[in-house]
């Protein structure tokens, strides 16, 4: 099958890299090989894919040595995963989203695809803004499908917006579209129910919710997925069949975000809502 490229954006602490890393597992467990790659100056999109255990970073690095191969960012996880972490500047220096340009940059000189062949590659980045690095998976088409990481709150919201509008903005260009909305951390009808609307109203769609799990909690302590540490679990299943959809979807879709005044009235009327019910 040709290499399946996509982008999960999610505001900072929404659970974009459980996201990602637990659709990694998932689908290596299926047999696909796949290649993460975390995109978030924190540096441990990857860390429940090996243990619990830091890589050494792209950037990082680049700063130690002269000439950088490959072989030297690509580390091997958890059922034969294949991590790549960027990394970020160093404290009170540079633009951390230039650290995904240069990842970029030296995935494509060393034709790291070629070599390792991946079915699957996962961009996790950072979405609380759509700039500069941050944007490069979008605006440069690099990934076929974006997708976005919300739970119910207004911010998470918010921030998922702006995405959609990069993504509108960057599609005249031939940028990457749409591929849909994952729900996370989804415990009840209202919240389910919020984020539809959201959906219907940005004309976009919902993917698959997932609920708040303390057994994803328990295994992230002890450095895996829930695909490896508790295989059998509801919350595994779950975390297969979003999988399954990823791998499956093919849409590509352009959305219609809203203005920010259109999003202030929107929530308040949801909230209006809440309070009645």
């Amino acid at each position: 099958m040709p290499i399946k490229q996509v982008a999960i954006y999610g505001k900072g602490g929404i659970g974009k890299s459980t996201i990602a890393a637990h659709i990694s597992a998932a689908l290596s467990t299926m047999g696909y090989r796949v290649m993460q790659i975390g995109c978030d100056p924190k540096s441990d999109s990857t860390n429940t894919l090996r243990g619990g255990r830091f890589i050494p970073t792209v950037l990082d690095t680049l700063r130690q040595r002269d000439r950088v191969e490959i072989e030297d960012v690509v580390h091997e996880g958890f059922n034969g995963i294949l991590t790549i972490e960027v990394g970020g500047p160093e404290p009170g220096v540079g633009c951390a989203g230039r650290g995904i340009l240069t990842a970029i940059k030296m995935i494509k000189e060393e034709r790291a695809f070629e070599r390792y062949k991946p079915d699957l590659v996962i961009y996790d980045v950072l979405g609380d803004v759509v700039c500069g690095g941050f944007a490069a998976p979008i605006r440069e088409g690099i990934a076929e499908q974006i997708y976005t990481v919300s739970s119910a709150d207004y911010m998470a919201l918010y921030a998922a917006n702006n995405l959609f509008k990069g993504i509108r903005k960057y599609s005249k260009s031939g940028g990457a579209l749409l591929g849909g909305i994952i729900g996370n951390s989804i415990n009840n009808p209202d919240e389910e129910e919020l984020l539809i609307d959201f959906a219907r109203r940005t004309r976009t769609k919902i993917i698959d919710f997932v609920p708040r799990s303390k057994r994803v909690r328990i295994c992230e302590l002890q450095g895996k997925t829930v695909i490896e540490c508790a295989p059998d679990s509801k919350q595994a299943e779950i975390c297969r069949e979003l999988a399954k959809k990823i791998i499956k979807n093919e849409d590509r879709n352009i959305p219609s975000p809203m203005k920010i005044e259109e999003l202030q009235e929107w929530a308040a009327e949801r909230l209006k809502k809440l309070v009645h019910d």
